[in-house]
């Protein structure tokens, strides 16, 4: 996969991108990632990349004219490339599970940082996806990239090694992940669970999914909303809300 980040602060990535699994993933070149800095593509001797709005309003926006010319480096760089390039916006669909899975399969991923007020609205006919990372809003969209780049990243093949533990994590399922336990079996009169020390995989499996649908009913309950339930899954809803009541 190449990622490709457009922001007026390349610096911040240096730390998150260079380390632990995404800078192993640089590593075994299973993942390109190139940092532009937008500024250094504006045509105004001063390198201005900001101006006030039509019509008035608070703040600065974002000039079209430094995004359209940085994207048309990355056309050159990498032409034979199918891009999806996501805006960050505080107005964009939120980001989820989901979404990170979606572009885990993307050869070539695109990310627009914004900063200031907002965007020229032009900019967003370069965009396929307009994403934020929730209701709320940040300085820039630095944060929000780094994120979704981490997200997604741990998803591609063989970048955590063991694929199952991505597709076990919370989210990933539709339920939030069930509790889990290491060594030693007792700690401060704390015990682990006897059917983990059993042996017997079905019965764990079994204790896994329900103590999955018992965090998720009481924590996140409108998860549940969205998930088609097995008889399995009905019944030992049931009676987690008979042991919760």
């Amino acid at each position: 996969m190449k990622i490709d980040i457009l922001t007026l602060f390349p610096r911040m990535f240096e730390g998150p991108l260079g380390e632990s699994i995404i800078g192993k993933a640089v590593e075994k070149e299973l993942l390109a990632i190139q940092v532009y800095n937008f500024r250094d593509y504006s045509d105004n001797k001063h390198q201005t990349v900001d101006d006030y709005p039509y019509g008035g309003g608070a703040g600065m926006l974002l000039k079209a004219q430094p995004i359209f010319s940085a994207m048309e480096a990355i056309e050159k760089q990498a032409p034979e490339t199918k891009k999806r390039v996501i805006l960050l916006d505080p107005a964009g669909k939120q980001f989820d599970q989901r979404m990170a899975e979606e572009f885990s399969k993307e050869e070539h991923l695109v990310f627009i940082c914004g900063h200031y007020e907002g965007y020229d609205e032009r900019i967003r006919q370069l965009v396929t996806d307009e994403v934020s990372l929730g209701d709320y809003v940040l300085t820039g969209g630095e944060l929000g990239a780094m994120v979704m780049v981490d997200a997604t990243v741990r998803l591609l093949p063989e970048v955590l090694g063991n694929n199952l533990s991505a597709q076990t994590d919370s989210h990933s399922t539709g339920l939030l992940e069930h509790p889990q336990y290491t060594r030693p079996a007792e700690f401060n009169g704390m015990m682990v669970p006897e059917v983990l020390m059993n042996g017997n995989h079905k019965l764990i499996e079994e204790w896994q999914l329900k103590e999955s649908l018992r965090r998720t009913y009481l924590r996140r309950p409108d998860m549940l909303e969205k998930l088609e339930l097995t008889d399995q899954m009905k019944k030992m809803l049931d009676e987690i809300k008979r042991e919760e009541a």
